[in-house]
């Protein structure tokens, strides 16, 4: 007896079977070619739709009156028809939206027309004619010729009514997008949030820059690479973490100010936060510091969400974000004593509650990643989702990059943004001591687990580029994924990659938060 999933298989067969036999038959008795040729000249549907002219399809109708009516060529995929004797009516999709195409069989070949009423859903097909309306006041264009662009062989979802199925949708991403048409306005947003961004980068004087994918070493950030090898050189490479190293020692060379929009790449886990390959903006700026790039960083957000929103109010999920109001800021150590009632200084108190939260090592564990640890389980969730925070003066043993307080040395110069409970950036007062950082390298490698120390070698040459000199500097990462959920109301990071990393489509899919 066959599965649900073997009959369903066997149905889409037999679909395809039919729209192949159809396909030959037009190719044999009306001389059509399936796949289409050059098309020149043509008008977006919403173009098209602007150019009706009540006036003018008025004068077309009286005895005698000349037809001034606008004409036009469109083209799109059909995702409704009705064939109606000599007359047929269909609505075509495009990026823009969608327009009926009426098409009469006085006003085409006879081998245009039948092709016309005889359409299936999903065929990509080229109109020309004027725009006008139907009786029952509906815009459409009044095709006088009409091809067929594509024959499609793989009847869609549903008649049109979208992908229901998450997992169809990210696997199928081409049909998503002719099928949801919120889906592609997503990724056009996407694209207009990051041109808004690079525009007010470079207002503020950064050069953008492209530094290796492919490095010798994983470093800038505590995470796991992906690994491969150069056969020509015989030598390992990783997957950058971050292109933080590298966008450093461009200051050291003289540079003022840089940034980079690009993939990083972090062996680590999925969710709707997290993807394995992900887009991050990172920029340094010399003589600036944390500060200046919390400046800069709000204004970018805002930037943002005025290149997608009048308003600049912008939900997501239940929660309505006003991007016009200042953002908020609260230092770490203040957030975390008002969320649990005791000091991040007070080591009984917080190994007691290292204890209570089940955390691995609250005994033994290095009092400053203990905080870190209970910050991230308690802390981070009390921050107002509706009011972007920025976080202030991060411990120093958690920020090995970042440059001390001079009166605190447990707590450096450091920030990170947080909008709707996602951390979505991450600044630092770059530490340009070589000696200083050549020992925090040293304590982080030593405190990693061993697969980590597996990989991570000591970057010998960034801390010889320090010794060289690298001038006061602030740095940051923006992950524009994320920027991106927020400033389109998408909850989950797959809803703004086009192609999300997925299992083979045999495996079960999890995801980890």
């Amino acid at each position: 007896m066959m599965t649900e999933q073997q009959v369903q298989q066997q149905e889409e067969s037999q679909l395809v079977a039919a729209r192949r036999a159809k396909m030959q038959r037009w190719m044999d008795d009306y001389n059509v070619y399936p796949w289409g040729n050059r098309v020149d000249g043509l008008t977006s549907l919403a173009d098209a739709r602007s150019q009706f002219s009540q006036e003018a399809h008025d004068a077309s109708k009286e005895e005698g009156g000349v037809d001034d009516r606008p004409r036009v060529k469109v083209a799109g995929r059909c995702i409704q028809h009705r064939a109606m004797g000599k007359l047929t009516f269909l609505v075509i999709r495009d990026e823009t939206g969608d327009l009926q195409i009426s098409c009469s069989k006085s006003a085409l070949s006879t081998e245009a027309f039948k092709v016309a009423s005889k359409l299936d859903y999903g065929d990509i097909v080229v109109a020309e004619g004027p725009i006008g309306a139907t009786q029952k006041g509906e815009i459409c264009v009044w095709a006088d010729d009409f091809t067929l662009a594509c024959k499609s062989l793989v009847p869609p979802p549903e008649k049109f009514h979208g992908i229901s199925d998450a997992e169809l949708r990210y696997r199928q991403r081409y049909v998503d997008m002719y099928t949801n048409p919120e889906t592609i306005e997503t990724f056009k947003n996407r694209s207009i949030i990051i041109r808004a961004i690079r525009s007010y980068m470079e207002t503020g004087g950064f050069v953008e820059v492209e530094t290796p994918m492919m490095q010798p070493l994983a470093g800038g950030a505590a995470a796991r690479p992906f690994s491969t090898h150069h056969n020509a050189l015989d030598i390992p490479l990783f997957l950058r973490i971050a292109p933080e190293l590298y966008l450093k020692r461009l200051l050291v060379g003289g540079m003022r100010k840089v940034y980079e929009i690009n993939r990083n790449f972090r062996n680590e886990g999925i969710s709707k936060k997290h993807n394995p390959e992900f887009t991050m903006l990172e920029a340094y700026e010399a003589f600036g510091d944390c500060e200046t790039m919390l400046e800069l960083t709000e204004g970018m957000v805002r930037a943002g969400a005025a290149a997608v929103s009048e308003s600049m109010c912008i939900s997501f999920g239940e929660i309505e974000v006003d991007y016009n109001k200042p953002f908020d800021r609260v230092s770490y150590g203040d957030l975390f004593e008002k969320a649990l009632g005791f000091s991040m200084d007070d080591e009984a108190s917080v190994r007691a509650k290292g204890s209570e939260l089940h955390i691995d090592g609250s005994d033994n564990l290095n009092h400053w990643l203990l905080v870190s640890a209970i910050f991230d389980a308690c802390v981070e969730d009390t921050i107002d989702p509706t009011r972007p925070t920025f976080v202030t003066d991060y411990p120093s043993a958690i920020s090995p990059l970042t440059r001390p307080h001079a009166e605190c040395d447990a707590l450096s110069h450091r920030w990170e943004l947080f909008i709707c409970g996602m951390e979505i950036a991450n600044s630092y007062t770059e530490l340009n001591d070589p000696d200083l950082q050549l020992q925090r390298f040293t304590e982080q490698l030593d405190g990693a687990d061993d697969e980590i120390q597996a990989f991570r070698t000591l970057d010998d040459d960034f801390i010889h580029a320090l010794r060289v000199g690298m001038p006061p500097a602030g740095g940051l990462g923006v992950g524009i994924d994320r920027v991106v959920m927020l400033l389109t109301g998408n909850e989950s990071i797959r809803d703004v990659v086009l192609f999300p990393l997925m299992k083979p489509q045999d495996s079960t899919h999890e995801e980890t938060d």
